[in-house]
């Protein structure tokens, strides 16, 4: 279950939408939990590499645990029949992802994009773990940010996560430090976790602000950005794919 997001000075959590059917409560998006949101918000420069790092601690595990429940409930499926099932489960998520806040102005903009940020990442470590490529390694935080753009080589996204991992430790002993510009931070976040998940001209999540502007996170914009992320990481752990010993 993950952590709700809290009110006081940080994005409020998520609304809760009453489940239908048990199918579509599986699906509905879930946001980041609290404790990344905490040191997003007081590092928002770093804010990808801290749920790169996040996600593949506590996503990881459950993208594991997936792909061996799927091969051995299907064991005549392909790894490419198991990515395209990860991939089509998330982008479907991501479709819901837009305003799952239910908050307007800033706080909700910058929730919007930090869940689809969050599923996609989700969606990521359950591609890899399909071709057989260990989702709890600490390379996958490495993968996901230059499979998001965030950086364009390996060595640059794996020295900024060595800054994140350090600033995080840090602010573990010592605290993050004051929030004064609490409105800056929070639109220097939403923009990082935007481009993150690859909304383009990522000024536009922030329409949202301006009372009466429609929601532009829909369901078009989500789709296509996580499809896109799909193929790129199909293609990146299909080149890596472990040999299945049965064939």
């Amino acid at each position: 279950m993950t952590d709700p997001v809290p009110a006081d000075g940080q994005p409020p959590a998520p609304t809760p939408q009453p489940a239908a059917a048990g199918t579509a409560a599986q699906e509905a998006p879930e946001a980041p939990p609290v404790t990344l949101w905490d040191r997003m918000r007081a590092d928002p420069q770093y804010a990808p590499e801290h749920l790169a790092l996040e996600a593949v601690r506590r996503l990881g595990p459950e993208a594991a645990q997936w792909a061996r429940r799927a091969r051995a409930e299907q064991p005549d499926a392909t790894a490419e029949d198991l990515a395209e099932q990860a991939a089509r489960r998330f982008v479907n998520r991501a479709r819901l992802s837009g305003a799952v806040s239910g908050a307007a102005g800033l706080p909700g903009a910058v929730i919007d994009v930090g869940v689809l940020a969050w599923t996609q990442a989700r969606m990521v470590l359950h591609i890899a773990a399909a071709y057989g490529v260990d989702p709890l390694h600490s390379d996958r935080a490495t993968d996901l940010l230059v499979l998001q753009r965030v950086h364009k080589v390996a060595e640059s996204a794996r020295l900024a996560l060595g800054v994140a991992a350090g600033r995080e430790r840090a602010g573990a002993l010592f605290g993050m430090g004051g929030q004064g510009h609490l409105g800056r931070a929070m639109l220097r976040l939403g923009v990082r976790l935007a481009q993150m998940a690859g909304v383009r001209a990522a000024k536009r999540v922030f329409a949202k602000v301006v009372p009466g502007a429609a929601i532009i996170l829909g369901t078009w914009a989500n789709s296509s950005a996580t499809t896109d992320l799909a193929e790129r990481s199909r293609a990146l752990y299909r080149g890596r794919a472990v040999p299945d010993p049965r064939r």
